[in-house]
């Protein structure tokens, strides 16, 4: 029997929820977000779709009960960590993964979407779902555990 978990991953959306975001993580069992949420009401929008866990990004403002340092999860067998990045100055893939031990890396801050693999670990920014900048496609990814294996996919939004 097959056991599927599948995880929302968003980041950045400085205070704006996109409607083509809602598509994008239809079905979703939770929702994880990289940092850099905006107001409360970002998590009660995306808490629609999906349980939400998020941490703080540095545009967030310290000490929001809501929003923790980091993230530390295991899902279906899977270790994952969830943290903005900018703890790391500029954070890189190798950055990430020299700090952390867990399998899966979520991360933010660059608002440039990207999965790599190295060694059988992910390390996955999903990109800013908010406002466009700096010439970037707002996107989101979706993380699929199956049988303790994790893949990514990433998502344009419009």
């Amino acid at each position: 029997m097959s056991v599927r978990y599948v995880i929302g991953l968003v980041s950045d959306t400085h205070g704006m929820v996109r409607a083509s975001l809602f598509d994008a993580l239809a079905g979703v069992d939770r929702i994880l977000h990289a940092g850099d949420v905006g107001p409360d009401d970002v998590l009660d929008e995306l808490g629609a779709i999906a349980p939400v866990s998020a941490v703080c990004g540095n545009t967030d403002v310290p000490g929001n009960p809501r929003l923790a340092k980091d993230l530390v999860l295991d899902i279906g067998g899977v270790s994952i960590h969830v943290s903005h990045g900018h703890e790391l100055g500029s954070p890189t893939p190798a950055k990430l993964l020299a700090t952390y031990p867990q399998r899966v890396l979520v991360y933010g801050h660059t608002h440039r979407q990207r999965i790599d693999e190295v060694e059988g670990r992910l390390v996955i920014n999903p990109g800013a779902a908010g406002a466009r900048r700096f010439d970037l496609v707002p996107s989101v990814a979706r993380l699929t555990i199956e049988n303790g294996v994790p893949s990514g996919q990433l998502i344009p939004l419009h």
